[in-house]
């Protein structure tokens, strides 16, 4: 979880329950939303592609856009041309905007900017996600299929396949907002089409899953990239330095704790997640490398100092996965 998140949310502790009566006017309001789009009340658009989200029910990173690499890329083997939507969590792009390919992670956040480049496929951004989707299907009328990043609770999109991306420490005291963590409750995960596990679940939240498919998701990593571009580097290079690992994502110990078993020897920085970074931040133990996430990479190349590196992931996840997210979008009914 984000280092700003509250800390009683980890717990049930007297400050989480004294926020319980609002938590349950959280959870009418959520219900009664969602309930009004079921019932037809208030109408999903329903795009002329078939739409994908990508979600989760918890505050904070459970590794959705991994997870969102790796479907394009999957989408794209079977004959697909994907295109991402997504809110722009940080940006101050007004409306619904299409990110270049080297777009400012100021206008348009940072996680759009990353998939752009991760991905070489168009990303619209917009708080009203249908608006993006129809401003995206504008620009490249070639796209034949939509991915919803972080799109589970935006409910006016209607969406064909849901997949929801579960890191179980973020959820933290299983209480809704403000109390806790979580979005929606755990209950939500049975509606899903498939559950992606980034890390063990518990036997108490595997129960409550109902049978719906849960695949394993680990993250991997081999190379460091230079943040200017000059070169590459592997672990063996690290072994006999101090390296300083700086991380604005939502569950930094778990980016420390991969270099460590990579056998670095990591003093760790956390900053809140989607920091908006400045060259002050990295401006601490001069000569000693310093290594971000590609998320956070993306917001400091313009400003980090030469021995500044990038460790880039992916997604690898259980067979199996795939091949029941390309079944249900050419055979499957829409989901609500």
């Amino acid at each position: 979880m984000a280092r700003n998140a509250p800390a009683f949310w980890q717990t049930r502790s007297l400050a989480a329950r004294l926020l319980l009566p609002l938590s349950g006017l959280f959870l009418l309001l959520a219900a009664v939303r969602r309930q009004l789009f079921r019932l037809g009340i208030r109408r999903a658009v329903r795009l002329p592609v078939p739409v994908v989200v990508v979600g989760n029910i918890a505050v904070g990173g459970s590794g959705k856009t991994p997870v969102v690499e790796w479907l394009v890329a999957r989408l794209r083997d079977a004959g697909f041309t994907p295109g991402i939507v997504s809110r722009g969590y940080g940006g101050k792009a007004p409306g619904a905007v299409i990110v270049p390919p080297h777009g400012d992670v100021r206008l348009f956040g940072d996680e759009p900017v990353l998939l752009a480049r991760l991905t070489a496929c168009p990303v619209a951004v917009g708080a009203d996600r249908p608006a993006a989707a129809r401003a995206l299907l504008q620009a490249y009328p070639g796209c034949d299929v939509i991915v919803a990043d972080d799109g589970l609770q935006h409910y006016p999109l209607a969406r064909d396949v849901e997949i929801a991306v579960v890191d179980e420490r973020t959820l933290g005291n299983r209480w809704l907002l403000p109390a806790g963590p979580l979005r929606e409750g755990p209950g939500r995960l049975r509606d899903v089409d498939i559950i992606i596990a980034h890390g063990a679940l518990s036997p108490a939240l595997s129960s409550l899953l109902d049978g719906r498919p849960v695949f394993a998701m680990h993250l991997e990593g081999s190379e460091f990239r230079r943040l200017d571009g000059a070169g590459c580097r592997n672990a063996e290079a690290f072994r006999c330095v101090r390296v300083h690992a700086v991380a604005g994502i939502g569950r930094p110990e778990r980016f420390f704790a991969q270099l460590t078993r990579m056998g670095l020897e990591v003093v760790p920085h956390p900053f809140p997640d989607h920091h908006p970074f400045t060259a002050a931040d990295l401006d601490f133990a001069p000569g000693e490398p310093k290594i971000l996430t590609s998320k956070d990479a993306v917001k400091c190349a313009s400003f980090a100092s030469a021995d500044t590196w990038e460790f880039p992931v992916k997604a690898h996840i259980a067979a199996g996965a795939a091949e029941r997210i390309l079944e249900k979008l050419t055979h499957g009914r829409p989901t609500a």
